[in-house]
């Protein structure tokens, strides 16, 4: 069974840094795509940041230059770093990835979600 496991979310300043982590545990053959997601309340989930492979990242546009994805594929791991955290990335942001397992074919897991609020 694979499970995404995040952790480092909390309450911070405006102007502030956190680090998230999430890692894949299972039974992983290879993941494809690690990336993190966010929702606020009363809005749809959203993408921040993703990592097809080994390729260059890709962010939305609202945290380019603020927030940096990486991925150690050793440890089947991604965080992400956000610097200069506004009150407006406010929400609970959830680790996905797209793996391929002993037991099934490409599958979008998600983590069960970390808490991120910036007050002002």
């Amino acid at each position: 069974q694979v499970q995404l496991l995040e952790s480092g979310g909390g309450l911070v300043q405006a102007g502030g840094s956190l680090r998230l982590s999430c890692a894949a545990s299972g039974n992983i053959l290879w993941i494809k795509v690690m990336g993190w997601y966010r929702q606020a309340p009363g809005k749809q989930r959203e993408l921040v940041a993703q990592i097809v492979e080994s390729r260059r990242p890709n962010y939305a546009d609202f945290v380019k230059g603020r927030f940096t994805i990486s991925r150690d594929n050793a440890k089947n791991m991604v965080y992400l770093q956000m610097d200069s955290l506004k009150p407006e990335d406010t929400a609970v942001y959830y680790c996905s990835a797209d793996i391929w397992s002993s037991r099934t074919n490409l599958q979008t897991y998600w983590g069960q979600g970390t808490q991120v609020t910036v007050s002002s």
